[in-house]
């Protein structure tokens, strides 16, 4: 896929109308923050990316892992809106909500710019590749429904990029940090549980892209082998890819060469879901 120079300047827009904010509290005033870059007309697939940095739900790595693949993914005529959410020392479920909420713009953005409704997607990193896998596979939350026009329309993706996500909650792979931020100290033992992406994954999750270094020594890799097998043991179109080197937090650029394996991926029917 060819690269095109010609994007439109970013706009941001609103999350939560003013004052129906859930759990809102004195300090939110930056967050959630939700920044939409469309393709030029001439150059538009047609599909949408909503991105959510990672930061171990204590901080939103909005530069490297957000803005930065948004304008890769624009430059190649997909429109991309990274949201920085609320995190610790906000808890559960505020996270979702703010992703949700984001997710349903994103797809209202799609209507209105004549992109299509059926393929607006979710791209994590980390912390935030987590937070991605909960709005794709867990139930859209009620708190998320403010009373609106906004809430008719869905806040669930259709297909999901999950780059060196944290995925369990639970010993052995479980990233405590990531954990901790959300579910305060000490968590509970069955939220973490159900809150873990290997226990939400079924066949109704959609089409997955996931990727990971396996010398990861902040997320362990065997995250992403746990939700890959889930996946595909659900009947889950799922493409996998776990690379020698890398570390963690290495981002999306031009020069790394899944960011092509992973704009392939979106072109191509693996990122449908299949008919029923």
């Amino acid at each position: 896929m060819q690269a095109h120079p010609s994007v439109n300047l970013p706009r941001v827009l609103p999350v939560w109308p003013e004052n129906e904010r859930p759990h809102a509290q004195a300090d939110d005033l930056d967050f959630p923050r939700l920044t939409y870059y469309l393709p030029s007309e001439e150059y538009r697939t047609g599909q949408t990316v909503l991105i959510l940095p990672g930061g171990g739900y204590g901080l939103v790595s909005s530069a490297k892992e957000g803005h930065r693949p948004a304008q890769l993914l624009c430059a190649h005529g997909i429109a991309a809106a990274v949201l920085e959410y609320r995190h610790s020392p906000r808890r559960w479920p505020v996270p979702l909500l703010d992703a949700q909420r984001a997710l349903r713009i994103c797809r209202q953005q799609a209507l209105e710019n004549g992109l299509h409704q059926d393929q607006v997607g979710v791209m994590g990193f980390s912390a935030g590749g987590h937070l991605a896998g909960t709005l794709a596979m867990h139930p859209e939350h009620p708190e998320s429904a403010i009373g609106g026009a906004l809430d008719a329309v869905s806040g669930l993706p259709d297909f999901q990029i999950l780059i060196y996500p944290v995925v369990s909650f639970v010993e052995p792979y479980s990233h405590f940090g990531s954990r901790d931020n959300l579910l305060g100290k000490p968590a509970d033992p069955d939220l973490a549980r159900a809150l873990s992406l290997e226990t939400l994954a079924g066949p109704h999750a959609p089409p997955a892209f996931i990727l990971h270094a396996q010398n990861d020594q902040s997320v362990p890799p065997e995250n992403s082998h746990l939700l890959a097998q889930t996946l595909t043991r659900h009947g889950v179109k799922t493409q996998f890819h776990l690379i020698p080197e890398g570390g963690h937090g290495f981002g999306l650029g031009a020069n790394l060469p899944w960011g092509r394996w992973m704009l392939d991926w979106i072109a191509s029917p693996l990122s449908k879901r299949s008919p029923l």
